[in-house]
């Protein structure tokens, strides 16, 4: 019978029945150009298919049909040779099959560890009363008096930042939202979102995010930040803050920005889960409708926030956000760029500066920031379910940047 008739038969696929072929484990003849499968072919693959059942890889089994095709043994040989080979092979059974008890013994252990800790709310994150110094309004720079607070532990949970000018900025969850861009959209920020966004993205695409966040996390360890104001812009689900959250100073003030006020909650209430509190003021508003301060930010934190801004402005996002920063301030980003753009590319050809390096480089270096350490990292041609802005045949890599003014 021909290969596909000789798969269906024994219930398995071509693939399997040609990879048995390529090891010489089954040795079908070719007749005009086809293969032909005979009485020997199916005893090879029921010996094959014994042969795993009792454990054996498909190594070991070629080497025992070596053994049978050279030895050609009598019964007494055989028996002698079977008995030791089964025997080192159950011998090696016990061993892995004691192996693996300790290792779950081990997750046992790990399991019951996991399911003491609670996952209750150990804190709750509001806007810091010794915080509200630092805002002003975005519409006519004028000073904010809180009206109507909802105060717990010194953190504003709920309530109203009023400027005379008539602009009111709404407290809600612990949240400042500013301006009327924000995103109130219902997405499925769950604690789900993590493995499925690992899962739906391509391995060279999470590979390359990885080491950007371990090289940025250490950059920024390595700088002192007590005292200090960091504002990231384009916080996300928090990839980054999640990685330095332990590390940063009880004194310095992280402003997480995001215009996405879902997926802020979902972040806030994460955080609110660990036993270690930390001055965080989640904002969430447009970038150029941060209520802060100006020249207020020591570490400006850009983990592709410019470059999510820049899929639909034209401006670089830095630029236009430079008012809030200090003169002498750092900058930590890490940008999207593209070795190439498609003819069917889904970025706008008036957006594409955004995404190319020597653009990136020229436009930091006109902010003044004097570079410190630099990294490009591989590209990397697919992106996947939650990474969806290039195609087919476009390659795409992140630049860092750490710098001072």
């Amino acid at each position: 019978m021909r290969i596909g008739k000789f798969a269906q038969v024994n219930n398995l696929s071509i693939d399997s029945i040609r990879h048995y072929m390529d090891l010489g484990l089954i040795l079908p003849e070719k007749q005009g150009g086809q293969y032909y499968f005979d009485l020997r072919c199916q005893k090879a693959l029921e010996q094959i298919l014994h042969l795993k059942g009792l454990g054996f890889n498909l190594n070991e089994i070629k080497i025992i049909f070596f053994y049978e095709s050279f030895g050609r043994l009598t019964d007494y040989e055989g028996d002698i040779y079977y008995r030791g080979l089964f025997g080192d092979k159950h011998r090696k059974v016990s061993e892995e099959i004691e192996r693996l008890m300790k290792i779950k013994d081990k997750l046992n252990t790990e399991i019951e560890t996991m399911s003491k800790k609670t996952s209750e709310q150990a804190f709750e994150i509001g806007i810091n009363l010794k915080n509200l110094e630092l805002f002003k309004c975005s519409k006519c720079g004028g000073s904010l008096v809180l009206k109507d607070g909802s105060i717990s532990n010194n953190q504003i949970i709920n309530g109203t930042l009023k400027c005379s000018c008539g602009a009111e900025y709404i407290i809600e969850e612990g949240i400042l939202r500013a301006g009327d861009h924000i995103d109130t959209s219902s997405v499925n920020f769950d604690d789900n979102y993590i493995s499925d966004y690992i899962s739906l993205t391509n391995a060279s695409y999470l590979d390359n995010l990885h080491k950007g966040l371990e090289w940025s996390s250490r950059k920024i360890e390595s700088l002192s930040l007590n005292e200090k104001i960091l504002l990231e812009l384009g916080t996300g689900m928090g990839f980054f803050l999640r990685n330095i959250y332990n590390q940063l100073p009880k004194d310095c003030v992280y402003i997480a920005v995001d215009h996405n006020l879902e997926r802020h909650k979902f972040l806030k209430k994460l955080i609110e889960r660990t036993p270690n509190p930390k001055n965080i003021i989640f904002i969430c508003s447009d970038f150029l409708e941060i209520p802060i301060k100006e020249k207020s930010v020591d570490y400006v934190l850009d983990i592709s926030g410019s470059s999510n801004y820049g899929f639909e402005h034209e401006e670089f996002l830095l630029k236009s956000v430079d008012s809030y920063v200090r003169e002498d301030a750092y900058l930590l980003g890490s940008f999207i760029t593209f070795k190439n753009f498609s003819s069917n590319s889904l970025i706008e050809r008036k957006y594409r500066k955004n995404f190319q390096i020597k653009n990136i480089k020229q436009e930091i270096e006109s902010l003044k920031y004097k570079l410190i350490e630099e990294r490009t990292s591989d590209t990397a041609d697919k992106g996947g379910r939650y990474e969806s802005f290039f195609v087919e045949g476009e390659m795409v890599c992140s630049y860092s940047f750490l710098g001072k003014r």
